[in-house]
């Protein structure tokens, strides 16, 4: 919210996030996750080509997705922060862009594990590639600003520009297998794939995406409550005076 100065002004103690059910979503979203992938593993019929290789995209394909959905949701709670200065909006972008950046590491990461094998190197500078780690340097540049600055107005508004940035850069990533044909292949389409790769990479999305939102939520509330600290021992300061 913004104080009476024009400045941006703390949640009351009595609206800090309580855990609440939480955690038993966040052990649901695992067990969830722990049943698709093993489902997928004894399920899935080896690639043609790449043999048992190919499982390693029911974590690999669902992680590359939460990282395009989760700087949505960073663009999102940027623009509104810029419009309404609730400082609730700052530190929801921000908790989505540090799990955003997570997701984005862990596809970087399986994309060369599966490169090695497929491709003869752990990295070349296919167009998906460099798009995607490109993405991610803009999360870690996000994750800098609010590193050094200080004051919370100016720092959000700094973040946003480069939240709102990184989510242009998302349609690039999703359409760069197809606006230059490089070494990562296109989008598969359920008609061209096996059955049992569609229904467990499915289900591996919905279990990526539980989990997101609860990563999401347990560091929103965790950021809330370090901010709430952060202006209480501001307020202690000030009254010591």
């Amino acid at each position: 919210m913004v104080a009476p100065n024009g400045s941006l002004s703390p949640s009351s103690s009595r609206d800090l996030p309580k855990a609440g059910r939480w955690p038993w979503f966040g052990l649901f979203a695992v067990l969830f996750l722990v049943g698709t992938e093993v489902m997928a593993f004894f399920t899935s019929v080896p690639d043609r080509d790449m043999g048992h290789l190919q499982k390693i995209m029911y974590v690999h394909v669902p992680a590359a997705w939460m990282t395009m959905l989760c700087f949505f949701v960073v663009l999102i709670y940027s623009v509104k922060f810029l419009w309404k200065k609730d400082e609730n909006d700052d530190l929801l972008a921000a908790s989505a862009a540090e799990v955003g950046a997570c997701f984005n590491a862990l596809t970087l990461v399986l994309g060369m594990l599966w490169g090695k094998p497929t491709w003869g190197v752990w990295w070349t500078w296919d167009a998906r590639l460099t798009s995607t780690l490109v993405l991610f340097l803009i999360f870690v540049g996000y994750l800098a600003v609010r590193a050094f600055v200080d004051e919370p107005q100016r720092r959000g508004q700094w973040s946003a520009a480069v939240g709102i940035l990184g989510a242009i850069n998302v349609p690039v990533v999703y359409m760069s297998v197809r606006w230059w044909r490089t070494l990562h292949q296109i989008q598969s389409s359920p008609s061209t794939v096996d059955p049992w790769y569609v229904i467990n990479l499915r289900l591996g999305s919905f279990a990526f995406l539980f989990l997101m939102i609860y990563f999401i939520r347990r560091r929103y509330e965790a950021a809330r409550l370090v901010r709430a600290a952060e202006m209480a021992s501001q307020e202690a300061a000030l009254g010591g005076q």
